[in-house]
């Protein structure tokens, strides 16, 4: 792996950790009854969806870079499969060798 690669990888991890520390704080923050108002003003609202909306694009950019798909992703055992993969072997059949009455 080049250097210039790992460096990509590393700033994936960094932002994925980010991630999710945001959203961790985002919803410790909430309040679990829908009749209380949360703490954070408006603004600040506004600044986390952009700051998550800044670490989307770039988890995208660094994608695209390592030539990577947004689909590829762990797969846990008890997900449905997407795909089922049939084999198809087709049947050959014998002509008859020469007997025509």
């Amino acid at each position: 792996m080049s250097e210039s690669q790992t460096s990509l990888e590393k700033e994936k991890r960094i932002l994925a950790v980010l991630r999710k520390t945001l959203a961790q704080v985002v919803k410790d923050v909430t309040p679990s009854d829908a009749a209380l108002r949360t703490p954070l003003q408006p603004s600040t609202i506004e600044d986390v969806r952009m700051c998550f909306g800044l670490i989307a694009a770039r988890e995208r950019e660094i994608m695209d870079e390592l030539k990577l798909t947004a689909k590829e992703r762990p797969q846990f055992i008890d997900e449905p499969t997407k795909s089922n993969v049939v084999n198809f072997i087709p049947t050959t059949t014998k002509k008859d060798s020469g007997d025509q009455s």
